[in-house]
């Protein structure tokens, strides 16, 4: 099965974790494309390929050589984020690519003027979305271009290679699903997530993360009656989110800025929640702005009386580049690889998270590489096709050099 075709097999497949589900997975729809994933495996020689009751995918494909290179693993998540709808998945092939806007459907236009680097891929074939959903290249590209690398091998025997362990998991866009990932099970000295975006991008970084719970409780009387008395819960919630700078919010951070970003608002008079997630690469900035939120909630407290405003901080994951530091022949073998493939690598501190954040701090090495997505999470994704062929090899260059170096 050729690779584009894998992709709009997957991308068909609604997968949507939902946030707020107290199941794991979260949502029982993303068993529907991991037993499509264990067939597949299976039918590819992975004779230890297996489904949890967690919904974790994983096998090995087993050296064909004698050799004491590590096993080097390879992962992808199933779930698409929920911020967008993944029901009813209608990709659409563009070749030979304009360069120009892109018409989806029902008046809905991918335009340069907004993702001005589509200039520079005029001649490229693209999957699009009919703009009423998103296309699920984040990351069932990524999903694809381990799946296309283990057809690979099964059509090459010749090609020699060390042993190979893959994993597909579940909700790694609510940041909950790798939590019940099994490393005994998965059994390599090193990973890569499969996905990013541009595929000459190496990404050894991310966020340190928090969340936090804002609980106000105020104090409800009929307007008439209520000068002096009332505590409007909602207001108070203003209140304290307008303590906090402008400039701090994401939507006026890049690069290495952190910010504090307001998710959630519910409120009434009686009471109002909030929910925030707090990010900076520089984990002393991230306690910094930790603080800023607990003088907030001291000084609403001081303000309208103790009790009024109740703060949970909840620590989420830590940037992984402390760890894969200690590792530099991880990073050497994408980055060679990488220009293998024609590009100067580029080195990202990702603006999130990725699966391989949480597994770095449980022992398992794990740095993040592209696969030609772009656009995540809403209606204007599009994998680049060029690059999602060239992300199945760089995982075969990586494995050839993990091999030659043993």
């Amino acid at each position: 099965m050729d690779i584009v075709e894998r992709f709009i097999n997957y991308a068909k497949i609604d997968t949507k974790s939902d946030p707020y589900s107290e199941t794991k997975p979260s949502t029982m729809k993303q068993f529907d494309l991991a037993k499509v994933l264990l067939e597949e495996l299976k039918s590819l020689g992975i004779e230890d390929a297996c489904v949890d009751e967690k919904c974790f995918v994983y096998g090995h494909l087993e050296s064909n050589t004698e050799t004491s290179a590590p096993t080097v693993g390879f992962i992808a998540h199933m779930d698409t984020a929920p911020d967008y709808s993944g029901t009813g998945v209608r990709p659409r092939i563009i070749e030979n690519y304009d360069g120009g806007d892109i018409e989806l459907g029902d008046g809905v236009v991918t335009k340069v003027s907004d993702f001005p680097a589509m200039k520079e891929l005029k001649g490229k074939t693209l999957i699009v979305t009919d703009g009423s959903t998103l296309l699920g290249g984040d990351d069932k590209a990524g999903i694809a271009a381990i799946m296309d690398t283990l057809q690979y091998y099964r059509e090459h025997p010749e090609v020699r290679h060390g042993r190979i362990a893959v994993a597909f998991t579940p909700d790694e866009e609510i940041g909950t699903g790798i939590h019940g990932f099994d490393i005994e099970r998965f059994d390599a000295k090193f990973a890569y997530t499969m996905d990013g975006g541009q595929v000459w991008m190496y990404c050894d970084e991310t966020f340190n993360a928090a969340s936090a719970l804002v609980e106000i409780r105020g104090f409800s009387i009929h307007p008439g009656t209520a000068k002096d008395k009332m505590i409007n819960a909602s207001n108070v919630g203003i209140a304290f989110h307008n303590m906090f700078p402008g400039y701090m919010r994401p939507e006026h951070t890049e690069g290495r800025d952190g910010f504090i970003h307001l998710t959630r608002f519910e409120g009434s008079t009686d009471k109002a929640v909030m929910e925030y997630i707090i990010r900076d690469h520089d984990a002393g900035k991230l306690e910094e702005k930790i603080a800023l939120m607990q003088k907030a909630e001291a000084y609403i407290n001081a303000q309208y009386g103790e009790g009024t405003c109740t703060l949970t901080i909840t620590p989420q994951y830590r940037n992984m580049k402390e760890i894969v530091d200690l590792y530099p022949e991880v990073s050497r073998y994408a980055m060679d690889s990488i220009r293998e493939l024609g590009y100067e690598p580029g080195i990202e501190a990702a603006r999130g998270g990725t699966d391989g954040a949480q597994l770095c701090f449980r022992g398992l090495p794990c740095p993040n590489l592209g696969t030609g997505d772009r656009n995540a999470h809403g209606r204007y994704e599009y994998v680049v096709v060029e690059e999602l062929r060239q992300s199945a090899e760089l995982i075969r260059s990586i494995i050839g050099k993990v091999l030659k170096e043993a």
